[in-house]
């Protein structure tokens, strides 16, 4: 009885002081919400593929909890944005609850049809707002996105059970096709032609199939969904015809490769889709003026080494921010000028299993710094080990390297990985700046003997290239490089205009670009 009498009391004790709090007294607001924008921008998307996810903060300074009697999108179940409120998801919401002092999170995202917008339009302003209350105490938060129509080329899928189109071709060159696990289908010959009216997405690989040519008109933009690419077959053919663009910010007349994100956090994200894919029996490849950036491999070309003409023709070109590999040959043949290749998270170029690789005014570097990275930025070797760790060898005819730069953030920046049973190897850098210190003497024999004029020829050692800001890839160099002055001039008349267009016959610099002196900041 005693026990039940403290209880009693106890309960009685409670009561009263809850009766006498108003922590929980909700009063309505008052139109006094603050807010930590007053716009929020959702960044360019295309058209059907959702945004990312953006937040709006909202603040209630005032002593009281308040209630918010309605918040909601103007436009109501209409809208083609979407919320969260406190974990709920909705487009209207009543008696939000919002503690004296605190704050909550609104969570945004949309996704758009342009043509139940503007059938006629190739990009479109989406607005609406997010509405606080009503009458006198209305607030509102504006939204706004820009969405951008675009050409879309994905495979076919089975509504019955799921299975998504995969690519079939001669993967083995015995004249039959094979099945493949690769997502995607061959282009059409309508699809042949990319232009610079529409920005083109594909998902999954887009093919371009036996005695077909993909070209690609200058100013063309191309965006890969995850895990897509183009792939290139057997005797068919890629020509990339970008041009020099007077605008450097805007490279209007520039073909781009990258992901379909088109949000700033995702402008240097690496590995957001897959590899220009030149397969073994694809002829006569070229890719002059392109920008191709955040690939899992830049390019990838395999095999036709012995051609008499080079596979691949690379010019003008900037390759940024490959997860793995910037430009990776696997016995092949590429003649390459003017390319910078930066930020990959093994090599920047990689001629592997041997084959022909003529490089002349390139920067190839790597300034990497997203993880630990175990090649250099240019790796050579002669061999191929299989999954039974049997070793197969194959000619390097080639790897010439002239007027370039070889550089990065790593040290040493080259290695020449010959596997003895080889026969040939061969190799020359002439008139190059290369990082590459061996304070150990790790790295012996006559591949790196720097005095041997067959290798090696008029190079420059570890001297600052005084690239302008190279974790954000741009590599122009300035005054005080090494590479200036010092380029040989029978490489230079082969190439007679730098990346920017500027002459550089009368002194040439090593590397893609002429030096120009930085503006300070």
């Amino acid at each position: 009885m005693k026990k039940l009498g403290y209880f009693i009391f106890a309960l009685s004790i409670l009561m009263t002081w809850s009766s006498c709090r108003n922590d929980f007294d909700f009063e309505p607001s008052t139109g006094q919400l603050q807010f930590s924008k007053d716009t929020v921008y959702l960044d360019t998307v295309f058209t059907n593929i959702g945004s990312s996810t953006y937040n709006l903060k909202v603040y209630n300074r005032s002593s009281k909890d308040i209630v918010i009697p309605t918040l909601r999108l103007g436009q109501g179940e209409s809208s083609n944005y979407r919320l969260n409120v406190d974990g709920l998801s909705g487009k209207e919401f009543q008696d939000v609850e919002l503690l004296a002092k605190d704050s909550m999170y609104i969570f945004i995202e949309t996704t758009v049809d342009i043509e139940t917008l503007a059938a006629t339009n190739n990009q479109f302003l989406y607005t609406d707002a997010i509405e606080f209350d009503s009458g006198n105490n209305f607030q509102k938060v504006e939204l706004v996105t820009l969405i951008q129509d675009a050409v879309f080329i994905y495979p076919s899928k089975d509504e019955t059970t799921g299975i998504v189109e995969t690519l079939m071709f001669d993967v083995d060159g015995d004249g039959i096709d094979d099945e493949t696990n690769l997502q995607g289908r061959f282009l059409t010959d309508e699809e042949l032609t990319f232009t610079n009216e529409k920005p083109y997405v594909i998902y999954g690989y887009a093919g371009v199939n036996s005695g077909k040519t993909l070209t690609v008109e200058a100013g063309a933009r191309v965006h890969f969904h995850a895990n897509s690419g183009l792939l290139v077959t057997n005797n068919a053919s890629l020509q990339i015809n970008g041009a020099f663009s007077n605008d450097q910010e805007l490279l209007e007349n520039e073909v781009i490769f990258q992901g379909d994100r088109l949000e700033p956090l995702y402008e240097d994200v690496p590995g957001q889709w897959g590899t220009i894919w030149l397969y073994n029996g694809s002829t006569n490849n070229s890719i002059n003026y392109a920008t191709i950036k955040n690939a899992t491999i830049g390019i990838l070309s395999e095999g036709n080494q012995y051609e008499e003409n080079n596979k691949l023709n690379l010019a003008n070109t900037q390759i940024y921010n490959s997860s793995n590999f910037g430009v990776l040959g696997r016995a092949t043949s590429i003649g390459a000028q003017n390319v910078v290749i930066n930020n990959s998270g093994q090599s920047s170029f990689a001629g592997t299993y041997g084959g022909k690789y003529n490089f002349t005014h390139c920067t190839i570097a790597n300034y990497w710094g997203n993880s630990f990275r175990q090649f250099p930025s240019v790796l050579i070797n002669n061999y191929v080990v299989d999954e039974e760790q049997n070793i197969y060898t194959n000619d390097l005819d080639e790897a010439n390297f002239n007027n370039c730069i070889i550089y990065g953030n790593d040290n040493p920046e080259f290695l020449l990985d010959q596997e003895e049973s080889g026969e040939v190897f061969n190799f020359k850098f002439t008139n190059c700046l290369l990082r590459f210190q061996d304070n150990t003497n790790f790295f012996s024999g006559d591949n790196y003997d720097f005095e041997n004029a067959l290798f090696y020829e008029n190079n420059i050692f570890n001297e600052s290239p005084d690239f302008r800001a190279p974790f954000e890839n741009d590599l122009i160099i300035g005054d005080d490089s090494a590479a200036n002055n010092q380029g040989n001039g029978f490489y230079a008349n082969q190439v007679p205009t730098d990346l920017l267009n500027n002459d550089r016959t009368s002194a040439p610099d090593l590397g893609a670009y002429q030096h120009i002196t930085f503006e300070e900041n």
